[in-house]
Order: structure tokens, then sequence, then C-alpha cells
């Protein structure tokens, strides 16, 4: 069916092109919503899905396919990155109450999802968190403070882990809780980064009631359900980013012959070693989609795919910057930058590409113990 169904995604996004995403937040959140929507009726919506709850249920194949003909067109799968990963959660551990209640509007864009997992004192060491749920009744009372929220302003639903054990039981005693962010008591603050965005957020939870029928799986299991939620996702997507880098990094090509750069002996060999990050980045991706294919899981191979990308990101910016020069100071708004500011903000916001959703040191200390069988570090949370 693959070769069928590849023509059927490119005529689809061939009909339906949303356009370029507004500057203005109020826009921007318009144009994910109706994208999503439009996705949903049309069919084409959450590949790995099951039908009944919105999905394409397609064969691995196709679901690379999928992921391929969206990211040459530079077009979103889903412009919510939140419903695709609380969504496969909710499928396989959660109630078919929740799922009737949150898959297809999360899915439509109806409901905006963030994830709250890190808090000022647990990041990397995520076990440690410290959000209290307190058993009341038929509800938790949840109090603390979750950080580095994406999306938070514009978050409709928050699914969290919080402690519902002793914090010495680390990650034996966290609850998986999904929390209606208009409940009192849930308050935003934005968080202004280097590029002068406020893509990130911090959420404060003062005595927070929420439902016990919101807990996704038992009390006390909420860190094996975290962990095991992604799964095939995260492989047939790292295909789509291996397109997309291939992509970026033809672009850089272009950028260094527009600005005269491409005969320069030290660009070159940069360039070149950029070259074959890319092509290991999609043989990685190609190894670990083989894997699933065979029917196991990626399991921690995957952190290899998470460290190549993250440290790739940064040397693809520093590298364009480079190749820019003085202009690379100038504000995206100054009618004299390049591109718009596009590479300077983008090497301003991959600072942290290292640092968010696992460091770089915590993905080593995965590769280390877990792949290479190397003794365990006494300080790692793994």
């Amino acid at each position: 069916m693959t070769d069928t169904f590849r023509s059927r995604v490119r005529d689809f996004l061939a009909a339906n092109d949303p356009g370029p995403p507004p500057k203005d937040p109020a826009g921007r959140l318009q144009w994910q919503r109706d994208w999503a929507a439009l996705l949903v009726d049309e069919g084409f919506a959450a590949p790995s899905w099951p039908r009944e709850w919105g999905g394409m249920e397609l064969s691995l194949a196709d679901q690379v396919v999928y992921h391929e003909e969206f990211a040459k067109v530079k077009r979103p799968a889903h412009p919510g990155p939140g419903i695709m990963v609380v969504g496969p959660t909710i499928i396989k551990h959660g109630t078919d109450s929740q799922r009737r209640r949150f898959l297809r509007p999360g899915l439509r864009g109806d409901i905006i999802w963030v994830q709250g997992f890190s808090e000022p004192e647990a990041g990397s060491d995520l076990p440690g968190l410290r959000t209290r749920a307190e058993r009341d009744g038929d509800h938790y009372v949840v109090s603390g403070q979750k950080i580095w929220i994406t999306n938070a302003r514009n978050a409709d639903w928050l699914f969290a882990l919080v402690r519902t054990g002793t914090v010495e039981s680390r990650q034996h005693g966290i609850s998986y809780l999904l929390i209606d962010m208009s409940t009192p008591g849930v308050t935003v603050r934005p968080l202004r980064d280097m590029t002068g965005n406020s893509l990130f957020g911090e959420i404060f939870l003062d005595d927070v009631r929420v439902p016990v029928d919101n807990r996704v799986g038992a009390e006390n299991d909420g860190w094996r359900i975290a962990r095991t939620s992604l799964g095939h996702e995260r492989s047939t997507a790292g295909v789509a980013q291996g397109m997309r880098y291939r992509r970026i990094v033809n672009e850089l090509h272009s950028l260094a012959r527009e600005l005269g750069r491409s005969s320069d002996p030290r660009i070159r060999q940069q360039l070149a070693a950029i070259e074959v990050d890319v092509r290991l980045i999609i043989l990685n991706n190609t190894r670990t989609l083989s894997t699933v294919l065979a029917g196991s899981e990626p399991g921690p191979v995957s952190s290899i795919g998470r460290l190549m990308f993250t440290e790739f990101e940064k040397r693809l910016h520093e590298l364009a910057v480079d190749l820019i020069g003085a202009p690379a100071t100038l504000a995206p708004t100054d009618p004299h930058s390049v591109q718009r500011g596009r590479w300077v903000t983008g090497f301003l916001a991959t600072r942290a590409s290292t640092i968010g959703a696992g460091t770089a040191e915590i993905q080593r200390n995965t590769i280390a113990e877990q792949v290479l069988g190397l003794p365990r570090d006494e300080v790692s949370t793994h």
C-alpha cells in the first residue's frame, strides 16, 4: 500500500496548504487549531492511533511515508505536540471514559495540552519531584510548581507527574494526573527566553482540586506510565526529523553560496562535517526504525538519536552564524538582517537543546549504562 498511500498524502498536501503561521500569538494559535481540525476531518491525523480514537491506524511503513511527505513540504504532522505525547499515554494506560473525553478533542485542537514534568529542583533529577498530591475523598489536592512548560500560556489542560508517595520513594511514589488549567488555584507565568519570546512558562498549583478520575493508571505508577508512553511514535517521527535536517543542511549550503563563502577551505570543511552528521542521523533513524519493524522496542538506543539531534542542531546554527558574520548581531526585525534573523534565532534557541527534556549528560549516562553496559554512574538518575 505504501506507494498508493504516498500518492494520497501528496494529493492531500497539495490541496491543503494552510500557509505560514501568523506572527501574533493569537493568530498563530487559531492557525494551529484550524490545521489540526482539518487533519482530523480529512482523516490525516495521528498516523499510529487506532481509528476509533480519531487516528489512521497505519502500518509502520506507511507511518514513515506520512512523516516523510509532511516534512518535505514543511507542514506539521500535528501542530500541538502535547496531544501527541499524552494521547498515546491515554490510549495505552487510560480508561475508556478518559479516551472518549480527551482524545478526539485533543487531536482537533479543541483542547491544548501541555506537559508538566520538570520542577525548579527536579529537572534532570526528575524522580526527585516535589509537587504534592494529597488524597481527599474522590479528589487530589495538588500543590507545587512546574517550570519550562512549552506553550503554557495557551494551555487548556496539563498532564503532570505528581508526588503521591514519600519523597524518599522517588520514582515509585509518582502518579500521572490530568489537570484542567481553569481550576481555581492554577496560575501561569510566562518565561522570556534569549530570543525575546515567551514560548515557555511556569505553572503554580495552589491547593488545586483534581478528580481521582483524572489519574491515568494506578496511584504511584506514573513514572512507568510516563516512560512507556512514546514507543513507535518516536521512531517513525524520527524519520521526519532526519528529513527536516536534510532540508535545513541543503539550505545552509545555499546560504554559503549566497554569501560567497562556499569556496573558503575552512567553511568547506565545516560544511562537510555537517553533511556527515546529517547522514549519520538519518542512518541511526533507519536503524531504530528497523528495530521497531522487527517487532522490538527501540529502548535506550533512542537516547543515541536524541543526543545526536540536540548536539547537531547547535553545531548547525553555530556554523550558520559563522557564515553570516557581523550581520548575525542584527535583530530579526532589522531590514538588514539575513533571512529575517532566522539562523540567529535558531542559534539562540538551540542553546537549550542539550538541556531540555533530559540533558546531554543524562543521555550519555543512559547510553553508557543501558546500551554499552558500563558500570552505573553513582550520581545517575537512571
